[in-house]
């Protein structure tokens, strides 16, 4: 292990990121025939059978009172403009349909987003292939001479609609910081893995930061940290799940390197089935890292650890 001296000449300042992640909404009773009945171009609220108050969408309890809301109403398509924001994406609105008493937020399809005011009169406005799903509604578009219209009774409805599939993407960027931003200029450019060391008790720690967690004193110098270590635990993972970089069966593993004292989480590679199910991998096994063709400057510039004979550098 060597001690170097001065920072890198790059300090990597964010890493652009995504998650994305499948997932089911159970709509309930109420809100599953709403959905079910905008294919049909008809808006079902609820009245609670406490309080009378009216909402959109529907709802199985009351939002004020906490009362049962199972009387399904037919709320007309048109209404007031009470609030609106204007993004890039559209204008978010705030429209109070006719004879409700909850505000539905929805957004504003059509039209000058400068020629909105309070109080202007909207109408809805449909999809022309349903789909099951909120956006069968539109959204609304500005209707000046729409009259008022009442709340009808529901009578016979749809059949609920019981579940939604919902893929939720968020884009973001992970700011690094000092200290992984070093890590990772380190590992892009020059291939080496750094760490710092604690002035107290001498432990280098890899990933950098700015305490040691065990003296609760700012780190001091710099080390640049061989690839070689030695496993401290590790899992087979056979289980394939969302998310997942590595095609199963593989290793799972906290990695100590050489000269220092924390637990690095990688993965251990190369192996066969048959070494995966006679455990010959497993807590003391020696690793080194195989590097990728790839600088992206983060920890998969590593593909994985592989298992390699030979004492630790001191």
């Amino acid at each position: 292990m060597t001690t170097t001296a001065g920072l890198p000449r790059e300090v990597m300042g964010a890493m652009d990121a995504r998650l994305s992640m499948p997932y089911t909404l159970t709509a309930g009773a109420a809100t599953g025939v709403f959905l079910a009945e905008l294919a049909q171009q008809r808006i079902v609220g609820t009245r609670c059978s406490a309080c009378e108050t009216i909402r959109v969408p529907a709802q199985d309890f009351c939002g004020d009172c906490g009362g049962d809301a199972h009387d399904l109403v037919i709320v007309p398509p048109s209404g007031d403009l009470l609030a609106w924001t204007v993004t890039d994406q559209g204008t978010v609105a705030l429209v109070l349909l006719d004879g409700t008493d909850i505000p539905f937020l929805h957004q504003v399809v059509e039209g000058d987003p400068a020629a909105l005011s309070m109080g202007a009169r909207v109408t809805a406005v449909w999809a022309a292939e349903p789909q099951g799903a909120v956006m069968d509604l539109m959204g609304f578009a500005l209707a000046p001479s729409e009259p008022v219209h009442a709340v009808e009774e529901a009578g016979e409805t749809a059949t609920p609609i019981e579940q939604l599939n919902y893929q939720m993407v968020l884009d973001y960027q992970h700011a690094y910081g000092h200290f992984y931003g070093s890590l990772f200029d380190g590992i892009k450019n020059d291939r080496r893995i750094r760490g710092v060391r604690c002035p107290s008790c001498r432990n280098v720690l890899v990933p950098p930061r700015a305490y040691c967690e065990a003296c609760f004193v700012r780190t001091g110098d710099w080390v640049d940290v061989p690839d070689t270590g030695v496993l401290q635990a590790c899992s087979v993972v056979h289980i394939e799940f969302i998310g997942q970089r590595v095609p199963p069966p593989y290793v799972y593993a906290e990695i100590v390197l050489d000269g220092t004292s924390t637990r690095l989480i990688h993965t251990v590679g190369g192996l066969s089935a048959e070494a995966l199910r006679s455990g010959s991998v497993h807590p003391g096994s020696r690793v080194q890292a195989v590097w990728s063709d790839r600088r992206t400057g983060s920890l998969s510039d590593i593909d994985f650890f592989k298992v390699i004979d030979g004492p630790a550098d001191e």
